[in-house]
């Protein structure tokens, strides 16, 4: 099978580590081709057996599975562009949100499917959200998720969820990321600990945090419990917490779900 992404940006550049790094697929079965050509290139310099393509024409004629890795805004024109080089048992996977699977079906005459990756996934951990078209052959379905297998843990949603289950899995490590940064900066500002060392505290502890939860040591609500003693110092944190956070995460759910249909509503013009 061969496999082709148009688009080597952040998050196809994280596809591809992912999949070459977890044997997914061979590298020389791999065509990618991005607008800014040397980026593609930069990628070869790492594995060289990768095919680099001059357009995006040509990773579509060498491509069983093609990833679709542009801006939300850009994949219709695209599409349209590529959709008569297309045929019928090849697959198109978007990896973007805004885009449904139904309007996907509409755009080409081929197998299509929405996988939305996660940072994490370069690291062959975390969750992949799947979707299926219409047109899906069951082999083709049951392909991409065990190729999904060897790099995450693939959940298949509905396109209700889809943005609330994004801003989880895909959206997560940057909320996530900044709000350790501020704990730590906070840490510093109010005592006399250095920035970086606290930096590399709250790295390490994250990093131990998730491996409690993966190997089933506890749950997020029995590890909140194991470490909050009756009495302690966690739990006047603790009390700061439930004081003071307030609906913040109620706003940011808000928000990204404003911009998903405002892109929605922009995609729906284009078509």
């Amino acid at each position: 099978m061969q496999w082709g992404v148009i688009g080597t940006g952040n998050m196809g550049r994280v596809l591809i580590d992912a999949w070459l790094n977890s044997n997914a697929i061979f590298a020389s079965d791999l065509w990618i081709h991005n607008r800014t050509l040397s980026k593609a290139y930069n990628i070869k310099e790492d594995y060289h057996d990768i095919n680099v393509c001059s357009t995006a024409e040509k990773v579509v004629q060498k491509s069983d599975v093609i990833y679709i890795c542009v801006k939300p805004l850009e994949i219709v024109p695209l599409l349209n562009r590529l959709s008569p080089h297309m045929s019928e048992k090849q697959c198109v996977v978007s990896i973007t949100s805004p885009i449904s699977v139904e309007q996907l079906d509409q755009l080409v005459p081929c197998q299509t499917a929405r996988i939305i990756p996660s940072i994490i996934n370069r690291s062959l951990h975390g969750v992949s959200l799947l979707t299926f078209g219409k047109k899906i052959e069951e082999p083709m379905k049951g392909y991409l998720i065990q190729s999904c297998k060897l790099f995450s843990v693939p959940v298949e949603i509905e396109e209700a969820t889809t943005r609330v289950t994004s801003d989880i899995v895909s959206c997560g490590p940057a909320f996530f990321s900044y709000l350790l940064q501020a704990f730590v900066n906070a840490a510093s500002d109010v005592t006399q600990l250095n920035k970086e060392d606290g930096i590399l505290l709250a790295e390490k502890m994250i990093v131990g945090f998730g491996k409690l939860i993966e190997n089933g040591h506890y749950s997020l609500e029995s590890l909140q419990q194991k470490v909050t003693v009756k009495g302690g110092v966690t739990g006047e944190g603790l009390k700061v917490l439930e004081e003071e956070l307030g609906e913040i995460f109620h706003h940011l759910f808000e928000a990204t779900h404003r911009k998903f249909d405002e892109d929605k509503e922009k995609i729906a013009d284009q078509l």
